[in-house]
């Protein structure tokens, strides 16, 4: 019996931190960082599909709906999806179409004030029919409907429409510090926890400190009593 008694607080002090350690876990998650930039999007049926290239590269053909929106995103399964109709008919129906060109739809978003970089407010999202030569790029069809368009040494794209005037794929705190001063930070939105001001430690970090001082001052206690 005795020795059962000495043995019990070491279990409950273990079972405590496995507890603590669950909960700083996902604490840390609520630090996750994204990057705010431009997605290149394919219109596959009814649906929105991540572009396997870029649209540098890609070379679209007659009759094809392509789109980019603008947000803030930790990575390609988390990224936002333009919105709004993306219908070939409806986009390109003034545009005829010419021997020796194409005509590809476009749809662009330019994302939500919350993803937008301090100080600018984002166009609304609208459509294009860009009619090019057979052989042309999504870039070069975008070029041809909305410019002007940034990119940066890496030949990323920073901008479309003059939008944003600044700033490439930069990396920005999930708690917002993009956007207008009291907006909702993305991870809000997203029901994660907000990031405090400045980088410092997530209210969910402090929280989880504050269980681990209780708890693990609670589980001394009771190892003294026992021992006693």
């Amino acid at each position: 019996m005795t020795t059962y008694r000495r043995r019990a607080p070491a279990v409950t002090v273990l079972g405590l931190l496995g507890v603590l350690c669950a909960l700083l876990a996902g604490a840390g998650q609520a630090q996750a960082t994204g990057y705010r930039y431009w997605s290149f999007w394919d219109r596959d049926g009814s649906a929105w599909v991540y572009a396997s290239q870029g649209p540098s590269t890609a070379r679209p053909s007659d009759g094809d709906v392509q789109g980019f929106r603008f947000s803030v995103s930790e990575d390609s399964q988390d990224s936002a999806k333009p919105r709004g109709a993306a219908s070939f008919d409806s986009i390109c129906a003034a545009t005829p179409a010419r021997d020796g060109e194409k005509r590809v739809a476009l749809v662009i978003d330019f994302g939500t004030a919350q993803d937008a970089p301090s100080g600018e407010t984002p166009p609304k999202p609208r459509t294009a029919c860009a009619r090019v030569t057979d052989d042309a790029t999504s870039a070069e069809a975008l070029a041809a409907v909305a410019k002007p368009l940034r990119y940066n040494n890496q030949a990323l794209l920073c901008s479309i429409a003059g939008y944003p005037k600044t700033g490439c794929g930069e990396q920005v705190s999930s708690s917002k510090d993009a956007g207008s001063e009291g907006a909702e930070s993305k991870g809000t939105e997203k029901g994660g926890a907000a990031a405090s001001d400045g980088g410092g430690p997530s209210v969910g970090l402090i929280a989880g400190g504050a269980v681990v001082v209780v708890l693990g001052a609670a589980a001394v206690r009771q190892a003294r009593r026992r021992r006693g």
